[in-house]
């Protein structure tokens, strides 16, 4: 129902908390994983649009399944199952306990997510509001235990990748969303009672997310063609503004001191800071377009300055040391 009702609409056609984790008797620290795990589903998807694979449900579960790749072994990879007698599957407020959103019945899954895939495949929509709908789908149907929402924004992505909004590569659209992450969350529930089926499942004002999705893919695209076509003082001011004074301090030392690959332990022995808080930057910075990951067999073997950050390099140490 809420499918049809999206099509309906007229409008304008225009990173991490926990600290340690055990995983098969090995220690990675979350934000180092997450980064990795999100590479190799960028990786992932990037051979499938090569292919300009069809959205399918294994193309949904596999990207479920690199993005949750390792993170913790009590968890659960693919489409949620049954809860125990008496406990309600839930998303939590972490500060009062009570339900922020409780998504629809296990059972419910399955055609549930046949309906988004027929749509996608079937559907005469422009790409802009099939990714708005795919995102706010997988988020709503809730389908696994963990990485919903990374899930949604990487096949969101991957929309309009396959559709040729692919923005030079540059930055992030999830930058956007996570700017103002309250009224992200806002324009996904819309107002509505916390259960699916009491709204969620049929909305009767889905243009408050398509509109705010809308947005930030225009804030987004505004500020790529600002990168492309003019790389000055005022963009590269506008990059360095998404990160927090500590993390400018690591970019400084990386680009006078680190001209090849570095590993989180190196930093930390220069800066005398722990490994941990090496990494908690860096993810930022990589997050941000600064930095890239080398992938290793099963973790992030290294890092490296990215071609943007090399290239302007003297220009950021002047900004940063201002």
């Amino acid at each position: 129902m809420l499918l049809r009702k999206l099509r309906e609409i007229p409008c304008q056609r225009s990173k991490w908390m926990r600290l340690l984790i055990v995983m098969n008797e090995k220690h990675y620290l979350k934000p180092e994983q997450e980064v990795r795990n999100y590479f190799l589903a960028l990786n992932y998807l990037e051979e499938k649009m090569a292919k300009i694979e069809r959205f399918s449900r294994k193309l949904i579960l596999d990207v479920q399944r690199y993005v949750e790749k390792k993170e913790h072994p009590r968890k659960k990879i693919g489409l949620r199952g049954p809860m125990p007698p008496g406990v309600l599957f839930a998303v939590y407020d972490s500060q009062t306990g009570n339900p922020d959103y409780i998504p629809p019945e296990y059972r419910d899954i399955p055609d549930l997510l046949d309906e988004l895939i027929e749509y996608v495949n079937t559907t005469g929509d422009h790409p802009l509001i099939v990714a708005a709908i795919v995102h706010y789908q997988l988020v709503t149907i809730h389908p696994f235990e963990d990485g919903n929402g990374r899930t949604a924004r990487l096949l969101s992505g991957y929309i309009l990748d396959t559709n040729g909004y692919r923005f030079n590569g540059v930055g992030s659209l999830e930058e956007y969303f996570a700017y103002d992450i309250d009224e992200y969350y806002r324009s996904l529930q819309m107002g509505l009672p916390a259960l699916y089926y009491s709204g969620r499942d049929n909305p009767p004002h889905p243009e408050i997310w398509l509109h705010y999705f809308l947005r930030m893919v225009l804030l987004y695209s505004n500020r790529v063609c600002e990168l492309s076509t003019r790389l000055n003082g005022e963009v590269l001011e506008g990059s360095l503004s998404y990160l927090k004074g500590k993390e400018k301090e690591l970019l400084f030392l990386l680009i006078k001191k680190y001209k090849r690959e570095f590993t989180p332990i190196e930093v930390s022995k220069e800066l005398k800071v722990t490994n941990r808080t090496v990494i908690n930057r860096l993810a930022m910075l990589v997050k941000n377009g600064f930095v890239i990951p080398n992938m290793g067999k099963e973790r992030i073997r290294s890092y490296e300055l990215s071609d943007f950050t090399k290239q302007n390099a003297k220009e950021l140490l002047r900004r940063i040391r201002k």
